[in-house]
């Protein structure tokens, strides 16, 4: 069992903040999930809650949720700096923990939540879902499958055209608001999943739109001697990309793989949609399939990979199955957790020097 005094079924959760991600990435997949019932919503605007959700309990503050004693999950689901505050609280009031990406906006603050979640015997994960979008299980498969050979180089952009800068708290000069803070805690974690924690990493920020209050450019690079000799990995976002390039290229001696578009949840989602694990449909689906050339005795053999769908319903079902016993780890365990912080942070260390910092010791 992961915890003493583990909840039943229907788990009650509690979305903390109503904003895009409650909204968009939270509420609907709890909805979905078999198992979870979404019971209560902390916002400031309870009236845009109940337009969407109007049998959902809608309380003013955090603390009523905390407060509540039928409440077994809190999902926080605020502005970055906001989220060790909340988190520990919920965690001291004896509940279990989703914490939106990124964990919190250091790793001292994630190491003290990771330290009170192991005190109480109560969850603490964090919601990363990209590791839940079509193309991702694709490029896994792809991996998997050893045609590209030995793998020797890895791109991973998640590039966007935003010309007018919104004034939401993720564009404003405030800790954990910039790009790398935002999709570089994506980036670095399917980094992470798929090859493991580097040995040293260059960071490079830069502020590339007139009026920005913060960084909207990150370029990664990942080193790995010790584990994948002669592996780069680089991973890239900017705000001020009209047209995009892949998502995904991979390069091996065998051959190359490349991916274009972005998974189609969060657009789907953004649109009202309301996935159910237990009749997904077509949902997940991805227009665009994969392009993956081979070199089998000097002959270029190209082909196209066949569509397969994301499911971010996979992260709460995870959770569900931790929380009653079912699954011997949470969807982001512990020590995943402290390693995409930790990364983060060396990252900002290493664009505030202006070199490599090294990374191995997180293994």
């Amino acid at each position: 069992m992961p915890h003493t005094h583990a909840p039943t079924a229907p788990i009650r959760v509690a979305v903390i903040g109503y904003g895009l991600a409650g909204r968009v990435f939270h509420a609907p997949l709890i909805d979905g999930v078999p198992g979870l019932a979404l019971a209560c919503i902390c916002s400031s605007k309870p009236e845009a809650v109940r337009a969407d959700w109007p049998e959902v309990r809608v309380v003013p503050t955090p603390e009523a949720a905390f407060a509540d004693p039928a409440i077994d999950l809190v999902v926080i689901a605020t502005s970055n700096a906001s989220h060790h505050a909340l988190a520990r609280a919920a965690l001291l009031a004896g509940k279990h923990v989703v914490v939106d990406k990124p964990c919190t906006v250091t790793l001292a603050e994630t190491e003290d939540l990771l330290a009170v979640a192991a005190q109480k015997n109560r969850m603490l994960t964090v919601y990363q879902n990209r590791r839940y979008d079509g193309d991702f299980f694709l490029l896994q498969q792809v991996l998997a499958s050893g045609q590209l050979g030995r793998i020797t180089h890895f791109e991973s952009h998640f590039d966007r055209f935003r010309q007018v800068i919104p004034g939401r708290w993720r564009e404003q000069d405030i800790p954990g608001s910039d790009l790398w803070m935002d999709l570089g805690a994506h980036l670095v974690d399917q980094a992470l999943q798929l090859f493991g924690v580097p040995d040293g990493l260059l960071l490079d920020l830069a502020r590339q739109r007139e009026g920005t209050q913060t960084n909207d450019y990150f370029h990664a690079q990942l080193r790995y001697p010790s584990t994948h000799p002669g592996l780069r990995v680089l991973l890239h976002a900017s705000s001020c990309v009209a047209a995009s390039g892949p998502r995904f290229v991979l390069h091996g001696t065998g051959g190359s793989f490349t991916k274009f578009g972005l998974d189609t949840q969060e657009d789907t989602l953004k649109g009202g949609a309301r996935p159910q694990l237990a009749d997904l449909g077509d949902w997940g689906t991805d227009p665009l399939p994969g392009q993956l050339l081979r070199v089998v005795d000097g002959q270029q053999i190209a082909t196209t990979t066949p569509d397969t769908p994301g499911n971010y319903l996979q992260f709460y079902a995870g959770v569900r199955d931790y929380l009653l016993g079912q699954a011997s780890a949470a969807p982001v365990p512990p020590q995943q957790v402290r390693q995409v912080m930790a990364m983060l942070e060396r990252g900002s260390q290493s664009a505030a020097q202006g070199c490599w910092v090294a990374a191995g010791d997180l293994r």
